[in-house]
């Protein structure tokens, strides 16, 4: 195995990549790139790139840029600091290079990495940047951005997620959004958007801060709104600790509960599978499909919550959320081949209610507010991920509840009618919940039986209706919670023709057709930065402006200008 951590680019390495696989597991002992401190209620999460340390080889990690070994870290950072720090509440990021925050996503990686590996590697900074502001806005965790030197592109952009953003004033200190006039890309990881939606800076002054390279510093980029506050250099630490604790005072956390430690996450890997504790993954690579197969827990849920915290990453909900996390970035940046995700399930149906009953009985918790905001991520990024994705539902399934979820996630849902023949296995059904309808609220901000019933709202108050019933495929159909619901005699057949059928459409059209019927409904910032910023992030990446030998992203530092198509397209 690979270390971990690492990814190498494919096209420059004269050795065989089969074994060479980015794993997303890691441990604050492990950081290469960011220091994670606790003091009471506050945390400091500071950034110190280690040049040398890139995730593939070809370029040098300076300045504080990164890369997505750089973005694994932070990603755990985050976990880590919801689930093993309840008390904190404040996280104040810096940088520990004097004057320099953060010069954004490394441009040599750029420049040198595959078209897929730079869609991917934004579409997942961008999820880990949401996630900071899911824990400002739903876990009363507020992150502080202490910008003690320039922050430039994606280091802005970082700086953007937070919920406060003090910058030095010193005469040197900027923000920027460079990458339209040196690149000829956009800042990939939602600094368009939060400008104008988030921090809502007038339209023509965004216009004038995204094309000028230099950026803007001091009074003019507080008047601006491109940040809340600016210090002078002699003041700085002293107000960032005070603004520290004046968000904390602002939080409900707990500031004395126990948290829950992250520990290292098992799998056994094989060519064509991964196995976890509670959830299998087996791909088909002659017909590019995976299956996702999930599975109940063996025994009920505890009592108390004192049993559950005794339990800590062991208690169900919370160990397959980190399994499945952990298998759809593994399916996103190893398997770029396999085109279909199949979910399948298997259990008693009655202990995952068990389960979802008690989540929903102590919501209030943190630490079960922690993982149903968990789950609401992870179920997020199953609906981002550009696969086609479908479940089916037969006799010994368990989708009930939390589970159930994955039937309106995915694009269509198969649930066999009756029972297979020479099979006692008594007929599947699913059983919806509270779980279905609120707390795991897609991009759009509408739970997914909502999206799925735009147009219909008296079908989202039947199904209410039906919560903690058995609901056979004729019930499920009339209901229209499944797509199809074919019998014993039809279902090999008609399940081989639809994964033949998906296999043959062009992979392009399809992560299109799909990404465009998935987020009905309203348009949010999440929305715009996926659906809008990745879909013109993913074209640009591809032009010739950009990407060829004489574009921008090729040409930059060599001192030779780059050379544009001019006509607009």
């Amino acid at each position: 195995m690979p270390e971990s951590g690492k990814i190498y680019n494919v096209s420059e390495l004269p050795v065989s990549t089969d074994s060479l696989q980015l794993d997303f597991r890691t441990h604050p002992d492990r950081y290469r790139h960011w220091k994670l401190t606790t003091a009471g209620a506050v945390a400091n999460l500071d950034m110190d790139v280690s040049e040398d340390d890139g995730a593939f080889p070809g370029y040098e990690l300076k300045l504080n840029s990164y890369d997505i070994g750089v973005d694994i870290e932070l990603y755990d950072a985050i976990q880590r600091l919801r689930f093993e720090h309840p008390q904190v509440k404040t996280v104040v990021v810096s940088s520990n290079k004097p004057t320099m925050f953060c010069a954004g996503a490394n441009i040599r990686m750029l420049a040198g990495a595959s078209h897929g590996h730079k869609v991917n590697f934004c579409k997942f900074t961008n999820e880990t940047r949401n996630a900071i502001e899911d824990a400002g806005e739903f876990s009363g965790q507020r992150y502080l951005c202490a910008l003690n030197g320039t922050a430039a592109g994606g280091g802005y952009e970082l700086a953007l997620a937070m919920d406060y953003l003090i910058l030095i004033d010193d005469g040197n200190a900027a923000v920027s959004l460079p990458e339209i006039p040196l690149l000829a890309v956009l800042p990939g990881t939602g600094g368009l958007t939060r400008v104008v939606d988030k921090r809502k800076v007038r339209r023509d002054l965004a216009d004038v801060f995204c094309t000028v390279e230099e950026g803007v510093k001091g009074q003019r980029a507080l008047d601006w709104r491109l940040v809340d506050e600016i210090v002078p250099g002699s003041q700085f630490a002293q107000r960032v600790a005070e603004r520290a604790g004046e968000m904390s005072r602002m939080s409900d956390r707990p500031g004395n509960a126990q948290g829950v430690i992250l520990t290292p996450l098992s799998r056994k890997t094989a060519a064509d599978s991964l196995e976890y504790d509670w959830l299998d993954l087996s791909i088909d690579r002659k017909h590019r499909n995976v299956t996702l197969h999930v599975r109940a827990p063996g025994s009920a849920a505890p009592d108390t919550m004192a049993d559950a915290i005794v339990l800590g990453d062991r208690f169900w909900p919370l160990a397959l959320a980190r399994q499945l996390d952990d298998a759809l970035l593994h399916l996103r940046f190893n398997e770029p081949d396999i085109g279909t995700i199949i979910i399948t399930s298997a259990g008693a149906a009655g202990t995952v209610s068990g389960y979802d009953a008690f989540l929903q009985r102590h919501q209030d918790n943190w630490l079960i507010r922690e993982i149903i905001l968990y789950w609401k991520r992870t179920l997020k990024r199953l609906d981002l991920t550009s696969r086609t994705s479908f479940a089916f539902i037969e006799p010994g399934s368990c989708f009930a509840g939390l589970l159930a979820e994955f039937l309106f996630a995915v694009d269509r849902s198969y649930m066999l009618d009756g029972r297979f023949e020479d099979d006692d296995t008594p007929a599947a059904t699913i059983v919806l919940s509270e779980s279905n309808f609120g707390p795991l609220p897609m991009c759009n901000g509408l739970t997914r039986l909502e999206t799925r019933f735009l147009g219909e709202p008296g079908s989202v108050a039947a199904a209410r209706e039906h919560i903690g019933r058995e609901l056979d495929a004729a019930l499920a159909a009339e209901l229209g919670l499944v797509t199809f619901t074919p019998d014993d005699i039809d279902w090999e057949d008609e399940i081989r023709m639809l994964l033949e059928e998906r296999a043959s459409f062009s992979p392009d059209a399809l992560v299109g057709m799909e990404a465009n019927l998935r987020f009905a409904g309203p348009e949010t910032l999440e929305t715009k930065i996926f659906g809008r910023l990745t879909a013109w992030q993913n074209w640009i990446f591809q032009r010739p402006n950009a990407v060829s030998d004489a574009g921008a992203l090729r040409r930059y530092g060599t001192g030779l200008r780059p050379e544009y198509d001019k006509n607009r397209v």
